[in-house]
């Protein structure tokens, strides 16, 4: 069968969509792209199964709707699948009725977590024939290929697929299961999946080009009540530590890779961290390539840390959310406030680049609670404790803990998912909109207080790689701040 893996323009006077597996969506105006590991997963393991795939993303390659629909008009796939996200998900069931009135033929599939939280909703809203839930839907697709080009009964579809039914209902053989082994997944095909188109504007990396790799789906921990991606992985998996590392071999001999994010929601720790870093440094791929990864607060001591820079580790993204114990608790963190200054401390003394991501607008939270989460999260930047930092509106996804206990509560202020892209207030707040804004905007400048310049600059060890690393941060920081404007 012919399939393509797209994600069409979004032409929008709010920017570009950071749409492509993205835990939280935005509008950003200094455009940044995330290399989408499990649809390219998608398209390399149909490819392998005898399918010829297409490798469509408009978005990353600046296509206009026109030239995109050229080039999906020539290939004319069989079937197309789009990952979908709560902002733009209106959207997409618009896009989807064109494309069924333009090329009738072509069966259309969905992922992603908004559908796999109400697949029901997009049944009834576009003519999407297939929704795949659950975050294994490299595997489901292959099952689907599978049974469509044997024209099968879909009783023989895995569970977590949802067709539609005559009637136009939608109908699955139960809840998704997260039971495939990750340690059968092939290494992705970058070429197919044209990798490049994401190696360089990703403001993570300190070094170009740069690639995603994903050791594990997604995050031990599993129970923060906002993140979208608890709706997608219930359950924790790892692959082969050793594997992980032969397929960085090959991203550094064979495509030059200087930079890894690794986009497992918390990396591998334990036993795997530790054959992992030391099977890293035996290959010496420690001094041939940086590693930047997800971690969590309170778990990793200053030696596990060492280990990890020693190892090729550079930079870590920590969720810090806000510096008060009551939020962290409704958020279900399982952390306590002093040990986000404690971990980022011993990851920096280790020679760790810290990220920490903060965020505003909890509907329990006053102006007493913003405060003390600005002047943490500025300290920490003055200190040198934090490296960077990423500042957002709160927004709650349908199917996470913290949309049903709102949607509960009557604390929801709209249910239209164009405003869940953090440009407005989607649920009632201790303070104003503009206060929120207010606050974002003031510890994104915080990167421009004297004591973080001047630790930023005596901290510059390679003029020319650190200034242009630099340079592209004062352009996101730009951004972020126009991102977040009155």
């Amino acid at each position: 069968m012919k399939v393509a893996i797209i994600y069409p323009p979004l032409p929008s006077d709010k920017g570009v969509p950071l749409l492509s597996q993205n835990r939280q969506f935005q509008w950003f105006n200094q455009p940044t792209y995330i290399y989408p590991v499990v649809p390219a997963l998608a398209a390399t393991m149909a490819k392998r199964a005898g399918h010829e795939v297409a490798w469509l993303d408009g978005i990353a390659s600046g296509m206009t709707p026109e030239q995109f629909e050229e080039k999906l008009t020539e290939f004319r796939p069989d079937v197309v699948l789009m990952e979908t996200k709560t902002p733009v998900v209106k959207r997409h069931w618009k896009y989807l009725a064109e494309l069924h009135r333009k090329m009738p033929e072509i069966l259309t599939v969905l992922c992603g977590d908004h559908v796999t939280a109400m697949p029901e909703e997009t049944f009834a809203n576009s003519p999407v024939d297939f929704i795949l839930t659950g975050g294994d839907y490299d595997f489901l697709l292959l099952n689907l290929l599978a049974n469509l080009a044997g024209r099968k009964d879909h009783a023989e579809l895995e569970p977590g697929v949802y067709w539609r039914q005559p009637d136009g209902s939608c109908a699955s053989n139960g809840p998704f299961r997260l039971d495939h082994d990750l340690k059968t997944l092939p290494w992705i095909d970058r070429d197919l999946t044209q990798w490049t188109l994401y190696a360089e504007k990703n403001g993570n990396y300190r070094r170009t080009p740069g690639t995603y790799i994903m050791s594990g789906r997604d995050c031990w921990h599993g129970r923060c009540t906002f993140c979208s991606w608890t709706t997608l992985y219930p359950t924790y998996r790892t692959r082969d530590p050793i594997d992980v590392v032969n397929e960085i071999g090959e991203l550094i001999e064979k495509y030059g890779v200087k930079e890894i994010m690794d986009d497992t929601g918390s990396f591998p720790v334990g036993s795997f961290l530790t054959t992992f870093c030391e099977e890293m440094i035996r290959r010496g791929y420690n001094k041939k390539i940086r590693i930047d990864c997800n971690m969590r607060f309170g778990k990793l001591t200053e030696a596990d840390y060492r280990l990890m820079r020693k190892a090729g580790f550079r930079f870590m993204l920590f969720g810090l959310e806000s510096a008060n114990q009551a939020t962290l608790d409704k958020l279900v963190k399982a952390l306590r406030v002093e040990q986000i200054e404690e971990g980022a401390r011993a990851a920096a003394k280790a020679g760790l680049d810290v990220h920490v991501t903060v965020m505003f607008g909890y509907p329990w939270e006053g102006e007493e609670e913003i405060r003390k989460t600005i002047c943490l999260a500025s300290k920490l930047l003055r200190k040198g404790y934090a490296y960077t930092l990423q500042v957002t509106q709160v927004v709650p996804y349908p199917g996470t803990p913290l949309f049903k206990q709102l949607q509960r509560d009557g604390d929801l202020l709209t249910e239209d998912w164009d405003d869940y892209d953090m440009r407005r207030q989607v649920m009632r707040s201790g303070v104003p909109e503009e206060r929120i804004k207010a606050a974002i905007r003031e510890v994104y400048r915080a990167f421009l207080h004297p004591e973080t310049l001047i630790r930023r600059l005596f901290s510059t060890h390679n003029p020319f790689t650190d200034f242009a690393f630099y340079r592209r941060g004062f352009l996101s920081l730009l951004g972020h701040l126009r991102d977040f404007g009155k």
